[in-house]
């Protein structure tokens, strides 16, 4: 939608992505005596899904999960890991190029029994 002064004009857009990703458009506007041209970018994520890891191991004994990162994008992607709790451990930075997928690797070590 467009606004403005008496000269405003609705371009409604609908956009019906079939696939999570990045999407580039260009749309041309040409009159007699102007040419515009808007670029739109969208970036289109997966529904979220919960997910819940159970790790048992021996008090003392560190175990690994790796957790699949798939990019079904068009951009490669550099994500930043940031985690909370005790006694876990995995990379603080992670690259997952184009078309790949990943592996995360979280670790859990345990200092005591619980």
């Amino acid at each position: 939608l467009f606004s403005g002064g008496s000269d405003t004009v609705e371009f409604p857009i609908k956009f019906t992505p079939k696939y999570p990703g990045w999407y580039h458009c260009q749309i041309v506007l040409k009159s007699s005596c102007d040419i515009r041209v808007y670029e739109i970018e969208c970036v289109v994520n997966a529904d979220q899904a919960d997910a819940q890891l159970e790790f048992l191991t021996p008090a003392f004994q560190a175990v690994t999960q790796e957790i699949p990162i798939s990019n079904i994008s068009s951009e490669d992607w550099r994500f930043e890991a940031h985690l909370e709790g005790q006694c876990f451990h995995g990379p603080a930075v992670i690259n997952v190029p184009v078309g790949e997928t990943v592996p995360y690797p979280l670790t859990f070590k345990p200092v005591a029994e619980s």
